[in-house]
């Protein structure tokens, strides 16, 4: 296998890691610089130019992309999954990623945890969304922030109001969070490869700082994650569309809150603290997938027309609901399912004896003009009242305000 590196730091921890660890197995390695590719484009030809030559052959490619350099990075990715390269990240993966609000709204969608989060624009919105995550204190975050970067904690209603006042005057996109008090200051780095979790560690925060990062004098001690957390870990990963990450994971009386998923994430403080070979993990994983790649399904269907993957979601009465896949009658119809969400998970390439059951979601590959029809139509759903604390005069009357 011959392996590229983008990376603009070719000395720093992470970097050397990989890269020993790919030479100790016998792979060809080269650290390239992401901002020294051009990009070619014209009919049937992606080509990348890396200092002006025309770039020679490489089976996979391993992105570090920085947050300063995302779009050209992303660019640079994206052309090399044009032009067949296996990429350990997709372009497409890094990007949601690296948008806080956008991979908040992917994992708000799924059964899985996320601290109670609002954003908003206008002044007069800001009381409100602060009262609606559970009210002071708050966590005020920098959509753009990285490392700790960014991130503010308001013990007051004043506090907040000015801090979110000021940075949005600064023209500075921010998000409000609910603080998970019960975390104390800790929360758990994992590094997800593929569909395992090969290392994590719990981040404490010193002294009177509230953030855990290394980078701001935070300690770390391994920790065995258990199955929930692992699992939280791990579909966190696969719903950003990355392969390799490390995942932040606040430790709530209501189980695993997800905070971020990294797309490029450090490998000196976990190799460190656990002892482990992060690096040779994420080498081997890669060398497999060069061997058997996954691809990315939705470029091969554009040359399939009437064809196409959707969703189907079953609701309770639907005629379907009892029945197995095979007596459904939807493989006559030319529909295969690939997989069932179910109750939060995953059951994949079910067998014709899977029986359907009401609030199933079925991805299916098949004509998009059968499929179409078998969607019920959509009722609104019920959105759950949001309320506020009750105030001594609400209590006396007995009235609860609905802010919903």
């Amino acid at each position: 296998m011959k392996l590229a590196i983008l990376s603009r730091g070719a000395k720093t921890y992470s970097t050397m890691r990989l890269k020993k660890a790919a030479l100790d197995r016998g792979y060809k390695v080269k650290v390239l610089d992401t901002m020294q590719f051009a990009i070619d484009l014209e009919k049937e030809n992606p080509d990348l130019f890396y200092r002006q030559r025309q770039l020679g052959h490489y089976d996979a490619v391993l992105p570090r992309i920085g947050s300063s350099i995302t779009y050209f990075g992303t660019a640079v990715v994206r052309q090399f999954q044009q032009i067949g390269v296996f990429c350990a990240n997709t372009a497409d993966g890094i990007i949601v990623s690296r948008d806080k609000l956008r991979s908040l709204q992917l994992l708000s969608r799924h059964k899985i945890g996320i601290p109670r989060t609002a954003f908003v624009k206008e002044k007069k919105d800001v009381m409100p969304a602060i009262e609606r995550v559970g009210g002071v204190p708050v966590i005020i975050k920098l959509i753009e922030g990285t490392q700790g970067i960014g991130v503010l904690l308001a013990e007051k209603l004043e506090t907040a109001t000015s801090i979110i006042e000021l940075l949005q005057s600064q023209k500075q996109n921010i998000l409000i969070q609910k603080f998970v008090a019960e975390s104390k200051g800790k929360d758990v780095r994992a590094i997800v490869v593929g569909d395992q979790v090969v290392a994590a560690m719990r981040r404490v925060a010193q002294g009177q700082e509230f953030r855990s990062n290394v980078h701001r004098g935070g300690t770390t001690e391994p920790v065995d994650l258990s199955e929930e957390y692992r699992e939280a870990a791990i579909r966190a990963t696969q719903i950003m569309g990355l392969r390799v990450a490390g995942v932040d994971i606040l430790e709530s009386d209501e189980g695993p809150q997800i905070m971020e998923v990294n797309s490029s994430p450090g490998l000196e403080g976990i190799e460190k603290c656990t002892g482990l070979d992060v690096a040779g993990s994420i080498i081997e994983y890669i060398a497999a997938q060069v061997d058997f790649p996954e691809i990315d399904i939705r470029q091969r269907l554009t040359v399939s027309r009437g064809y196409g993957v959707t969703e189907i979601y079953i609701p309770d009465g639907s005629a379907y609901v009892g029945q197995t896949l095979l007596g459904s009658g939807m493989r006559e119809k030319d529909i295969n399912v690939l997989t069932i969400h179910r109750s939060g998970k995953v059951i994949p390439n079910p067998k014709g004896e899977r029986v359907i059951e009401a609030e199933d979601r079925l991805l299916c590959f098949g004509k998009m003009a059968t499929m179409r029809n078998m969607i019920p139509e959509k009722t609104k759903r019920r959105r759950r009242p949001k309320t506020r604390k009750l105030s001594k005069k609400d209590k006396l009357i007995g009235y609860e305000r609905d802010l919903s």
